[in-house]
């Protein structure tokens, strides 16, 4: 029998003289299947990675490749599952553990971590001293469970399965539902309060259904309303104008009675510039002054935050706070673009008089 490349890991499978099969893994990243009466095969299952190992368990070709994953594939080449390791596989091997008739894939990894799996569920692991580079499972003198590792530096590493040990799973997730859903509920029984109130639903569940439509109308309607009236008023932090897209934020620093007032300011569009921008302010007289009452902005370019500083002093002893609003305006325009309120903190007194 001829394979297109030099064989690297085989199983064999079945007898001589019957029918065998001989599972064959090359150099060239592909897997081909050999079959009595075959003199030659031409096609196999091509895997993404190179391979490192290889070994059946069942009905079911496990291969370890070198980009840390673990696959698992039917005889005819059909993927089962793979999944992603946390290192470097050394060591493939099967667990087959006739007397209970379990079994499983053992993976011996480059961090000296030996994990046994179970189809694609982690059932157990363990470390080593060393990395494992060979593993075997089977009969070691007079034990049938006995886990035999070869290490990197050629010591040897004999496990011993407990004959009293049980294989649960417990900590394998299968597919389908949790298992939560199949426990019974703690019902509460059912009171006369909840009595009350379904007989009231199924008398009058049409008036209550049209009464719920008509609060939920009208709150649709008023925040409509708001949303308009906000939009009419440039209450809005960020534009709507097509020519101007701007976004406006306002930060206050300071416990006073001297605060520190900064205005971020941004052309949202993708490349149109915008000129003759000034910002304005709205504020009690008689308890705040602003340093800088009227600020020109230069041409905004897109995409860059501008920002812009001045002063307020508190001239107010009696511990109260104000709104200050923000507007951003255009030249020859008496409506604003956008705006913004700015609720103030209480000032501080002075402590230097």
């Amino acid at each position: 029998m001829r394979v297109p490349s030099v064989p690297v890991f085989m199983s064999v499978n079945g007898l001589f003289d019957v029918e065998f099969r001989i599972i064959v893994t090359c150099r060239n990243g592909t897997i081909y299947t050999l079959k009595r009466g075959m003199d030659s095969v031409s096609s196999g299952i091509e895997l993404n990675s190179q391979p490192l190992a290889m070994s059946r368990v069942g009905k079911h070709m496990i291969v370890g490749c070198m980009d840390n994953t673990l696959r698992s594939y039917t005889t005819k080449g059909k993927k089962h599952w793979s999944i992603k390791l946390q290192s470097d596989i050394t060591a493939v091997g099967v667990m087959d553990h006739k007397q209970q008739g379990f079994k499983a894939t053992v993976i011996g990894l480059a961090d000296k971590t030996v994990c046994i799996y179970r189809d694609k569920f982690l059932i157990n692991k363990f470390t080593t001293p060393d990395v494992v580079k060979a593993i075997l499972f089977g009969r070691f003198g007079r034990e049938d469970g006995s886990l035999v590792m070869v290490m990197k530096g050629g010591g040897l590493l004999v496990k011993i399965l407990k004959r009293t040990a049980t294989f649960e799973d417990k900590g394998i997730q299968k597919g389908g539902p949790p298992s939560v859903q199949t426990l019974k509920l703690d019902v509460p029984k059912k009171t006369k309060l909840f009595v009350d109130q379904t007989i009231r639903e199924r008398e009058h569940g049409i008036v209550m259904h049209r009464q719920f439509m008509h609060d939920l109308q009208r709150l649709r309607l008023n925040a409509a309303k708001s949303y308009a009236e906000s939009l009419m008023k440039s209450e809005n932090p960020i534009s709507n104008s097509h020519t101007e897209p701007l976004k406006l934020n306002a930060v206050v620093n300071g416990i006073g009675p001297t605060f520190k007032l900064k205005i971020n300011l941004q052309n949202t569009s993708q490349s149109d510039p915008v000129i003759d921008m000034c910002i304005g302010f709205s504020y009690e007289s008689s308890l705040y002054n602003i340093h800088r009452k009227h600020i020109l902005c230069p041409m905004l370019v897109p995409g860059v935050m501008y920002t812009f500083e001045t002063l307020v002093d508190c001239i107010s002893d009696k511990g109260i706070s104000d709104t200050i609003k923000v507007f951003v305006l255009k030249r020859d325009k008496s409506i604003p673009l956008i705006s913004a309120n700015i609720n103030m903190p209480v000032s501080e007194p002075a402590l230097v008089a």
